[in-house]
């Protein structure tokens, strides 16, 4: 049966997914788990979960970047966190019959992701034992992440959170070139087009990206954690703290 529009098959019998939640489980765990997993594509912009809009499923990632969105009265959305395949979308889901206060979309497409009923995963996760406690680690990691966004966009200029973004999305996709719009770029700093597009001129013309039309590619990544704010380490500390 289709699920968000996409035909689906199962998981890999002879190699886990990439999600790294996945990845980890011991052989019993993942068995149990795996008959209410299926594999679906995810295309740039496709909406995993909308605003105002029960969650009927969560999502792990085996790649690409999902930006997790809130938006004004006026229209204007804003980013306040990133899921890759370090985590899953949708873990409000363990609270209960969640609303979302947030949209949450597809802005760096990649391969696929593994998609659960909003049932299942609390049905797996009110089961002690190491996907529950996975889970549990990742939303400590998840938790940190949103306050250090939050702090990030109202205490350090436009060009050093633009480096943080852009790191963490290098960590996703694990590749040096992934498409990356003008229009997400403005939205994830919270700020306009022109504004991005003098940030992404500076951080060119020093060498540490190339970007044309959307095309992102990292050049000097060790200059870029130097340009961005302390923010990306403090949440890279905390993940590889809790084994994320």
């Amino acid at each position: 049966m289709p699920i968000l529009g996409y035909s689906v098959r199962p998981p890999p019998v002879t190699a886990r997914p990439k999600n790294k939640l996945i990845a980890c489980l011991p052989p019993e765990d993942f068995a149990r788990l795996q008959p209410y997993l299926k594999t679906v594509p995810f295309n740039k912009r496709e909406v995993i979960h909308r605003r105002n809009e029960p969650i009927r499923h969560v999502v792990f990632p085996n790649g690409g970047v999902a930006s997790v969105t809130t938006a004004m009265k006026d229209g204007t959305m804003v980013e306040i966190a990133t899921v890759g395949y370090e985590g899953v979308v949708g873990i409000e889901a363990f609270f209960g019959d969640v609303i979302m206060a947030s949209e949450t979309m597809f802005q760096v497409p990649d391969t696929d992701g593994e998609v659960m009923s909003a049932e299942a995963f609390r049905q797996e996760m009110n089961r002690p034992g190491a996907f529950q406690a996975c889970v549990l680690r990742y939303w400590q990691g998840f938790q940190t992440l949103m306050m250090q966004s939050t702090a990030c966009m109202a205490l350090h200029p436009v060009q050093e959170r633009c480096c943080r973004w852009l790191l963490m999305a290098h960590d996703r996709v694990r590749q040096d070139e992934f498409q990356l719009s003008h229009e997400f770029l403005a939205m994830m700093l919270g700020s306009t087009r022109p504004t991005v597009t003098v940030v992404a001129g500076t951080l060119q013309k020093a060498g540490l990206i190339h970007y044309r039309h959307g095309h992102m590619k990292i050049l000097d990544r060790n200059s870029l954690e130097d340009a961005s704010c302390e923010c990306y380490a403090t949440v890279k500390d905390q993940f590889d703290r809790l084994g994320l």
